[in-house]
């Protein structure tokens, strides 16, 4: 498979996990993380428009897509040890959490931004990308790794 087509799956595989994930998190406690994450009110020209829920989610897993064909490629490049991908990728994606939960103060739609249970939620969800993502990176190496023991 070409690295191009590696990151596209990695990229879509994440995103529809990270979207399921908030998903059921909204359902069950009514705390809007995934209309947080397919929140596009903070765009000028997009802010303007109204898309139905799965142009949104194509939206959010664009933007996966991009994000996991650019660490794939920079994984490859620096030759990155699997702890390296997952370290990496989990530390990007709780980064990009981060910068991205003030946007919910630019929506009505969204949590506020005080809320505690949101960030939680939040940043939960990105580190659970970065780890289904770091995984699908390196599943590979992690197959032909030979475990640690402690005694041979």
């Amino acid at each position: 498979m070409t690295r191009l087509r590696r990151g596209i799956m990695n990229g879509l595989i994440s995103g529809l996990v990270l979207g399921l994930f908030f998903k059921l998190i909204e359902q069950f406690t009514k705390v809007k993380v995934y209309t947080l994450l397919l929140n596009v009110d903070y765009i000028p020209v997009l802010k303007l428009l109204i898309f139905p829920e799965w142009v949104e989610f194509f939206f959010h897993l664009i933007i996966s897509v991009i994000i996991a064909v650019i660490l794939l490629i920079i994984s490859d490049r620096y030759r990155w040890e699997v702890e390296q991908v997952m370290f990496r990728s989990v530390l990007l994606s709780f980064i990009i959490g981060v910068l991205l939960y003030p946007t919910t103060a630019l929506s009505t739609r969204t949590p506020a931004i005080t809320s505690i249970e949101a960030i939680i939620y939040w940043l939960l969800g990105h580190v659970i990308y970065g780890c289904v993502l770091g995984f699908l990176m390196t599943r590979k190496q992690m197959i032909k790794k030979k475990p640690v023991t402690m005694f041979k």
